[in-house]
């Protein structure tokens, strides 16, 4: 029996597509809150940083975090119609589910905009907990796993920022990079994930095989 018994996902950039939305919300949320401007070459240099990092290029006061973090939350659920899911992602859910291993998902997004955007995959996941704070992962991590009776050392964390993997550690946990989200690999490898996916087979592969 695999080693799993529970998988929790970050939604942006890990099951959701939505780094193009990222680039153009971004320029808008530095524009609103009178944040230091980036060239588009450095926002993309800027995939290698931790948030803390990003914080202070742009300027972000703590007591500044959760306005920007509302703002952005509220047009993420504004374009969740438009936002799709990575190809796959339903059927590696629907793996996981058969391999007895629970999803969950822990978002800084609304429930609201998770839910509309996975559709009818929402079936297949065991709990949400979204409105998550940019450096409270953690908490949220270990409530989940309580919740659904699963013991930190039997719970992978998955994602695709610094951060997350962070927060996996913070919560005692194991966790999943991947590749294709806002994050280059080189940074998230730097950063110690217990696995490094450059594709979402190699998410079912690794969990199945996880003993």
């Amino acid at each position: 029996m695999t080693r799993y018994r529970l998988a929790i996902f970050d939604f942006d950039g890990t099951l959701a597509d939505t780094i193009d939305w990222f680039r153009t919300s971004f320029h808008d949320a530095i524009a609103r809150f009178d944040l230091k401007p980036v060239t588009p070459e450095e926002l993309e240099g800027m995939r290698g940083l931790s948030a803390r990092e990003i914080m202070a290029r742009l300027g972000v006061s703590m007591w500044q975090l959760p306005a920007i973090v509302n703002d952005m939350r509220k047009r993420k659920l504004a374009a969740a119609s438009e936002t799709s899911l990575f190809a796959g992602i339903p059927e590696m859910l629907t793996d996981l589910q058969r391999f007895g291993i629970k999803t969950a998902i822990v978002s800084s997004d609304s429930e609201a905009s998770v839910r509309q955007v996975l559709g009818p995959a929402t079936a297949l996941i065991a709990r949400f907990d979204c409105g998550a704070a940019v450096f409270g992962k953690h908490w949220k991590f270990r409530r989940v796993a309580r919740i659904l009776e699963t013991k930190p050392a039997h719970t992978i964390c998955i994602g695709d920022e610094i951060r997350d993997i962070e927060a996996a550690k913070a919560a005692g946990m194991d966790s999943g990079a991947v590749a294709w989200g806002y994050a280059i690999p080189a940074a998230l490898q730097a950063a110690g994930p217990t696995y490094l996916f450059n594709s979402i087979e190699e998410i079912t592969q690794s969990l199945a095989a996880a003993k």
